[in-house]
């Protein structure tokens, strides 16, 4: 209720800083110093709103810009709206008079330019403050969005529509992020994420654990803010299962050493799955893991990727691994090897390694999938991925199969409600993307939560 008042108080002020002032101080028959009053007093109002145009009970400072955005455009919108109505009214009759001649001809047309063009240069502040401020903000407008509301900017009609999206995505950001912070709030006493044994979360092929664009989006620190102790695998990003597991168990040696703890719970995604169940399997570490939860990984392989290889000419192949591996060389791996980890994902590579890697003893093994509904699902190069791995495969996540990723005591399978499905890189938050139906962060805190109350 307060905000609906305060809304609409900051309306009528605004549609009185933008031209009922001006018209005062035209038209009026009051002194000159009322005038001028009246004009500071709307002038500071119009600074006023510009400067705190809401937000200000949101709990963080990112959240509360967004809001306030939000709140500008709208206002952007609804006295743009109005003053450009009464003003395209009002024009003819200018017109009109301004060509009767007389002693007061094109009076009427100059107060118009003079009411028309300061009313402009207002509005056109309060658009530029509240899409500056959602621009810089907002996580869920994405690149496309940005560039679609850039373009659409000069198509009439057409920009008021694409506003009102805007508005629509950022408010809605500024509404979950709100209650999400919230719910964190309440429940920060209860360290729900506080498991008796830290969490390393283990990334897939062809990525590394950078400090500042993290593979995991933003689950790390909605696991850190409930309890959670997080480490990170850190193996290299191209290698075979069995060079990637090496570097695993090393780490995990290295976790359970400096912190005194006598296992961990290892979170897997893609094929990190394979890599945490080799350093399990065959490098020892099977008494230093409680628990490994793999996501989305293809244990049985990806029938499109073998295929893919088979047919693609060897010095095709070559060219594009020498490419990969320079790549990755660049971004942090020491010894890249584009082939190895390609051909250990193909099916009959995981399924000869099944037979070479029976699951530890002791150990707690458990999997989760998901799949798309559709290609368009799935963000580019997914939904090109999605039809070729449904045709080899079946139902999938863009790359890999449901049946594929079925492995250990306990299996998830994530079906959101919709037509939206839950892509490879939706579950580890890739695209910073809120999915209706599937709260991707509150999934891995009910997943650790879980852990913590089996006495993991």
């Amino acid at each position: 209720m307060v905000k609906n008042v305060r809304r609409a108080g900051c309306f009528l002020g605004l549609l009185a800083a933008t031209n009922g002032g001006l018209i005062f101080f035209l038209c009026s028959g009051y002194g000159a110093a009322w005038r001028w009053i009246l004009c500071g007093v709307l002038l500071a109002l119009f600074v006023s709103i510009n400067v705190r145009p809401g937000g200000g009970t949101a709990p963080t400072k990112r959240i509360r810009r967004l809001t306030a955005g939000c709140e500008l455009l709208r206002l952007f919108l609804a006295t743009a709206t109005v003053n450009a109505a009464w003003m395209l009214l009002w024009l003819p009759a200018a017109i009109r008079n301004s060509r009767d001649g007389g002693i007061f001809a094109g009076l009427w047309l100059a107060i118009w330019l003079l009411i028309a063009v300061p009313m402009v240069i207002l509005e056109a502040t309060i658009f530029w403050n509240g899409m500056i401020r959602v621009y810089i903000t907002s996580v869920q407008l994405g690149i496309r969005h940005r560039v679609l509301a850039a373009l659409c900017g000069f198509i009439p009609i057409i920009n008021l529509w694409y506003l009102r999206k805007i508005i629509r995505i950022t408010a809605d950001e500024a509404e979950f992020e709100t209650e999400k912070w919230e719910l964190d709030d309440q429940r920060a006493e209860s360290e729900v994420c506080k498991t008796r044994y830290p969490i390393v979360l283990v990334h897939g092929v062809f990525f590394r654990d950078f400090r500042y664009v993290n593979y995991w989006g933003r689950i790390p620190k909605e696991l850190r803010r409930n309890g959670a102790e997080l480490y990170y695998g850190c193996q290299q990003s191209a290698a075979s299962v069995e060079d990637a597991g090496k570097e695993l168990a090393e780490r995990i040696r290295a976790i359970t050493g400096e912190t005194g703890c006598e296992k961990v719970n290892m979170i897997a995604h893609s094929k990190g799955g394979l890599d945490a169940r080799a350093a399990i399997s065959h490098q020892g570490c099977g008494p230093l893991v409680a628990t490994l939860t793999t996501i989305n990984t293809p244990h049985r392989g990806c029938i499109f990727a073998e295929y893919l290889l088979n047919r693609l000419p060897d010095a095709a192949r070559q060219k594009m691994a020498a490419a990969y591996n320079a790549a990755l060389k660049r971004l942090g791996d020491t010894a890249p090897d584009f082939l190895a980890a390609v051909t250990d994902l193909t099916e009959s590579r995981c399924l000869r390694r099944n037979e070479l890697t029976p699951d530890a003893p002791g150990v707690v093994y458990e999997s989760v999938s998901s799949f798309c509904a559709r290609a368009r699902s799935g963000k580019f190069p997914l939904n090109v991925t999605y039809p070729v791995v449904r045709h080899f495969d079946g139902k999938n996540d863009g790359l890999v199969a449901v049946d594929s990723a079925r492995w250990g005591s306990r299996f998830t399978l994530l079906t959101p409600a919709g037509r939206r499905g839950i892509s490879h890189g939706d579950v580890i938050d890739l695209n910073r993307e809120n999915i209706p139906g599937f709260d991707v962060r509150e999934f891995y805190v009910n997943l650790v939560a879980d852990l913590k109350r089996r006495g993991y």
